[in-house]
């Protein structure tokens, strides 16, 4: 029902602004406006601008019956988009013509879900669920404000809030979102809060979090070998700033933060970060740090525009940023890196901690590798006592675990790498075309885990995209999905009619998406990886659902294809019903299946057989340093196994070639200690003189010739090989090969493009848009040069930002897909696409 007819029945007395100088509309905003502090920010409007009438939430958003002079009303109305509160996002202003109010009247708040008068009586049994569960937010300028003004009744109090900051996801247990139904329900207010949460002039006007030193949560200090401490003797004010004082001593301190228990040292201790390495099992993987202000962050990193609005925005997610050459931090932070993950304080707690640390500390996730996030004071102590020396404790509860959000700027835009706290799980638009779409819920891959719910209501489509999950081989966090997935369904009231999977048959998340569906009676859809990929991207983008298709490139590490085999480079013609594979990189085995991506060497071996076999390697290559590692290895062995096609199956994966060049360039050549290392370490070693000046003639070049059975064309990285091995001879810079890589790499990707854009031209189907996406376009330096490439070939470019180009934005593309599937029932646009 659109608005016109919904609200139709209060339309009355003949009354119309041709005939009077006032006027009266009934106007209902959608979005997430509760739980913002939007009725209040409404009030206030409507008294600036001499209005009568009401506001109030319902099932679909905020409502608001409005009268006054013509003008006024319009006024009002631009300015509810204008001026809405900071967490707010308003999605949709609709107006219709509504009856007077008595003059005289006043401009109240009021509780409803249905239509109404001014002074009927409020009706508050539901809220919004429909308008979205905000995400947690960081702490707003006004209550920091407050936490450190000794004249401030909140002066040091680590859990102040007011409804534009404070946490959300993190604390809700059902719907409606009130004190009652989250982890604050153990904590009556005090007086001077209740009424600071009935005046709507107040900025805590309906705060559901709100607390303070009277009757909110305390956080205190133990040892982790449970001897009493002497808080005094490490500070003169609390247990919260005594962190402080153990973090400059070298102590390991786990912290009770907004999402889960955090680790932390000193990030320039190099003996303190080791410790916590060790104890962690985290052998390499870069660790993120936390400073206290912006002017900590600058004197190790270099921060752009974007990168300060990314570090100050209400998410205050880790920003990904180049390391800047001023005081060194330990070694061990990120080995191997150039470039270091770092948060301001999102909560009062992070705060006070850091008051008096005049540099950056360490804060990573509060677990041991592989493991999840610990949310429990008891299990806490269980799990991480033999990691933290102290633990900082509170006693409000955390509902569910979510990590600390990631993003980097690259090509001038911020780009979401995890989408978690503070991001999550705000409601994505979805483009037209979807507005009558049946439920779907889509459970996402195997790595870096999300799913998704797919909905409409209000004559809109739209998707739940869940907080990050992790990787689901953890039988902990394969637990933590499944119960993410129940709280979810129930915060959303979503109930699915199908189930989107991905088709690898020992994928996990499809194991259950499997069961789901059949107890259920649902409809089980299974999306392609990479189609899914494109779909997420698509979707992000706004590309409606009847639009032609697009050119997608999906680049990752491996993904199961339509003929059952594994890809990880592919060129797809995709809709959001079908996609048909135009092009591939060379399929080449991968020795020891799964082992093969741990140890990058055994891809740089399976390369080199691949294109020159083993004779002409050693008759050609035998000086190098490359030669004598693999001479070491049974490699003997491992030829048997791939011309026997035991354990090595092929795969035409792009992230498999970056391990394997990487490898061959001696970089995380024996062992990988975490996913995707050898490319991480290979392109922060990337030499930008080389790649910006140096001419396109000396990058590696790559050929495009067809492959013998399908006729696909594909990557040939043969002519790579031989550059690359001749600069090795030459003792050429590793920062330089790795700008010649990468830049070739990019051309070969354009000129693939170009090629197969042309001959859809002459078949007279022509691609007029490109979506890259696969976790690989992560690659800062490949995803630029591809752009920067792209540009004279004047097609629409979509590529990610809200949305991670990794697995964890599969879930929207399969959902999408899954969506478009069942409404459509059948997959046209490419059905008769054809690679030759």
């Amino acid at each position: 029902m659109n608005a016109a007819a919904e609200l139709g029945a209060e339309l009355a007395c003949g009354l119309t602004p041709e005939r009077t100088p006032e006027r009266a509309e009934l106007i209902r905003v959608r979005g997430l406006v509760q739980g913002v502090g939007f009725r209040p920010t409404v009030w206030r409007l409507a008294r600036r601008h001499g209005l009568r009438g009401w506001v109030a939430n319902d099932a679909h958003g905020v409502r608001i019956h409005v009268c006054g002079a013509a003008d006024a009303v319009d006024a009002f109305a631009h300015a509810l988009s204008a001026e809405a509160p900071p967490l707010a996002r308003v999605d949709a202003v609709e107006r219709v013509a509504a009856r007077p109010l008595p003059p005289g009247a006043a401009f109240e708040i009021v509780a409803s879900i249905g239509p109404r008068d001014a002074g009927a009586a409020a009706d508050a049994a539901d809220t919004a669920v429909h308008t979205g569960v905000v995400p947690d937010a960081a702490t707003c300028a006004a209550c920091l404000q407050e936490v450190l003004d000794p004249f401030a009744r909140r002066f040091r109090y680590p859990f102040t809030n007011c409804t534009h900051c404070g946490p959300r996801l993190s604390i809700i247990e059902r719907v409606p979102y009130d004190r009652a139904a989250t982890t604050m329900r153990s904590f009556p207010m005090c007086a001077a809060c209740a009424a600071e949460y009935r005046d709507p002039t107040d900025r805590r006007f309906h705060a559901q979090p709100i607390a303070c030193h009277a009757c909110g949560p305390r956080a205190w200090l133990e040892r982790a070998d449970g001897k009493a401490i002497a808080v005094d003797a490490l500070t003169t004010l609390d247990a919260v700033d005594a962190v402080c004082s153990l973090l400059q001593r070298g102590q390991i301190v786990a912290v009770k933060g907004l999402g889960g228990f955090q680790l932390a040292c000193d990030a320039r201790n190099e003996d303190a970060v080791a410790r916590l390495r060790q104890r962690k099992h985290r052998e390499r993987k870069p660790f993120a740090l936390m400073a206290r202000d912006l002017g900590v962050v600058r004197r190790h990193c270099i921060v752009s525009d974007g990168d300060e609005a990314l570090l100050t925005s209400a998410a205050a997610p880790i920003v990904i940023m180049q390391v800047q050459g001023g005081a060194p931090l330990a070694g061990s932070v990120a080995p191997g890196l150039c470039t270091l993950g770092v948060m301001l304080p999102n909560t009062p707690l992070h705060h006070l901690m850091l008051r008096r640390m005049d540099r950056p500390i360490v804060l990573t996730s509060g677990n041991r590798a592989d493991e999840p996030q610990c949310i429990d004071n008891d299990e806490a102590r269980a799990r991480l006592g033999g990691i933290a020396d102290y633990f900082v404790f509170h006693d409000r509860d955390i509902a569910r675990r979510v990590d600390d959000s990631v993003a980097r700027v690259v090509a001038g835009k911020p780009r979401v790498l995890r989408r978690a706290r503070g991001l999550a799980p705000a409601p994505l638009a979805l483009p037209p075309g979807f507005e009558a779409a049946p439920p779907v819920l889509a459970m996402g891959g195997e790595l870096k885990n999300t799913f998704c719910l797919l909905q409409s209501f209000g004559g809109r489509g739209q998707a739940i995209l869940s907080h990050h999950i992790g990787d689901l081989e953890s039988a902990p966090t394969h637990a933590s999905y499944r119960a993410a997935i129940d709280a979810y369904r129930q915060l959303f009231e979503h109930t699915p009619q199908a189930v989107a999977i991905d088709l690898h048959p020992e994928y996990l998340s499809a194991k259950l998406g499997q069961e789901l569906a059949a107890s259920q009676a649902l409809a089980l859809v299974g999306v392609q990886h990479h189609h899914a990929h494109i779909a997420a991207c698509m979707a992000e983008n706004g590309v409606p659902r009847g639009a032609p298709p697009v050119l997608g490139v999906a680049l990752d590490g491996l993904g199961y294809g339509d003929d059952g085999g594994l890809w990880g480079g592919e060129f797809l013609c995709a809709n959001y019903t079908a996609s048909v594979r135009l092009a591939t990189f060379k399929p080449v085995a991968m020795p020891g299946g799964e082992q093969a991506m741990f140890e990058p060497w055994r891809n740089t071996y399976a390369h080199l057989l691949a294109e020159m076999g083993w004779a002409r390697f050693t008759m050609n290559y035998a000086e190098l340093d490359l030669h004598r590692f693999l001479t070491a290895k049974p490699h003997a062995l491992l030829h048997s196994m791939i011309e026997g096609g035991v354990n090595s199956p092929l795969a035409s994966s792009c992230g498999r070639l970056f391990d394997a060049v990487a490898a061959a360039a001696g970089v995380c050549r024996e062992h990988a200690l975490y996913e995707g290392q050898a490319a991480v370490e290979f392109e922060a070693l990337v030499d930008r003189r080389t790649l910006l000046d140096e001419d396109d003639e000396l990058a590696y070049p790559f050929a495009i010739p067809r492959l013998k059975a399908s006729r696909l064309p594909y990557v040939e990285p043969l002519a790579m090989w031989e550059a690359l091995l001749g600069d090795l001879i030459l003792a050429t810079p590793v920062p330089v090969i790795a700008a010649r890589f990468h830049k070739g790499l990019a051309i070969a990707i354009v000129r693939m493009v170009d090629k197969l854009v042309q001959r859809r031209c002459e078949e007279g189907e022509p691609l007029t848009t490109v979506a890259l996406s696969g976790g690989v376009f992560q690659n800062r330096v490949l995803l630029e040069q591809v752009l920067q490439r792209l540009e004279p070939l004047k097609l629409r470019v979509l590529t990610h930002a809200r949305v991670p180009a990794n697995d964890g934005g599969l879930s929207l593309g399969q959902a999408t897909v899954a969506a478009a599937r069942l409404l459509m029932k059948e997959s046209a646009p490419c059905a008769s696409a054809s690679p030759d």
